[in-house]
């Protein structure tokens, strides 16, 4: 049993950490993905035979409106303590959650799609080739997939409540087993990390295949490309983890009426310290793992007019892919 003393120095301990790493990520996120939308909108425009760059641009999006509204909120809570009404439970509590989820999803499902186009964009098979989509195509899917999560998460503004401790709670009981098993284990969970893995492992072994028949730079170029993917999605899946974990312990042994234990509200604050720098993270690991990458910033910065030239050396040509 914790002394009362003891349980005001983890609350502080809390509070000062949700406050000093969510005002950095938060910072450090929106400048980054301002720059990749910067870059991804002239590399959408210049890429001919991928579609990597309006994902990545879909995501960065998705990822810059989690940072400005969810993540701002989340410091009020945790950091300031700022508690929840009934006057302004909707801005705080039901169109929070709702922005939250569409967009987190948005960013996850355009990563996920980016690794599928880097699968197909390798593989040595003919037909499975013949499914990588046009860049009108890609962007009616983009939009289409924005859509339909929209569509599928209003019910959030709906039973998304103020609960008695002044924290944001669904009030109905049915619709918090579906939030916990499919919004928190599937869709944020088991779902991308499987589909991630699996397609991140299999694009990197047909890339060690071409390499080996066909040594040049376009293919170095996008095994730089997927590399980058391939660490993207596991910041993605170390960032889900912990905040699964915590979702599901709350469902189960926390009373959503009473405050939460001191212990608890710790490692809350540190997996959702965790779970946003999911959205913070892209641009530097663009930075690192990709040349291109760091040469477009710089020339952005340096105001070069030769930028279009950059992103023609990361294009896999599909004549050369056919006939390995």
């Amino acid at each position: 049993m914790l002394f009362p003393e003891k349980i005001e120095e983890i609350d502080f301990l809390a509070h000062q950490l949700m406050i000093i790493f969510g005002i950095i990520i938060s910072i450090l996120g929106i400048i980054g993905n301002l720059l990749n939308i910067r870059i991804f909108s002239i590399w959408s425009q210049s890429y001919r035979k991928t579609n990597l760059p309006l994902y990545l641009l879909a995501s960065s999006f998705a990822n810059l409106v989690v940072l400005l509204y969810p993540l701002l909120t989340r410091i009020l809570f945790d950091g300031y303590q700022y508690r929840v009404t009934k006057t302004n439970v909707f801005i705080l509590c039901q169109l929070r959650y709702y922005v939250l989820h569409t967009f987190d999803l948005i960013s996850l499902s355009s990563i996920c799609l980016a690794i599928f186009d880097r699968y197909l964009i390798s593989s040595r098979n003919v037909y499975l080739r013949e499914l990588i989509t046009t860049k009108k195509q890609t962007l009616i899917v983009i939009l289409s997939l924005g859509f339909l999560i929209g569509l599928h998460n209003i019910p959030l503004m709906i039973y998304f409540g103020v609960s008695k401790a002044g924290r944001c709670e669904i009030l109905s009981i049915k619709y918090s087993y579906y939030y916990l098993y499919v919004f928190q284990m599937c869709l944020h969970g088991i779902f991308p990390i499987l589909f991630l893995s699996i397609f991140g492992i299999l694009t990197l072994k047909q890339l060690k295949i071409l390499e080996e028949h066909n040594r040049s730079i376009h293919l170095n170029s996008d095994r730089q490309l997927s590399r980058m993917l391939l660490l993207m999605s596991i910041a993605i899946i170390l960032s889900s983890i912990p905040n699964c974990i915590e979702e599901t312990y709350a469902f189960i042994f926390v009373d959503k009426n009473q405050e939460r234990s001191s212990k608890f509200f710790l490692y809350h604050v540190i997996s959702s310290i965790l779970f946003y720098t999911n959205p913070v993270t892209s641009f530097y690991i663009f930075y690192i793992s990709t040349p291109n990458f760091r040469l477009q910033l710089r020339n952005l910065f340096c105001h070069d007019q030769r930028t279009n030239e950059l992103c023609s050396q990361s294009d896999v040509p599909s004549r050369k892919i056919s006939n390995v």
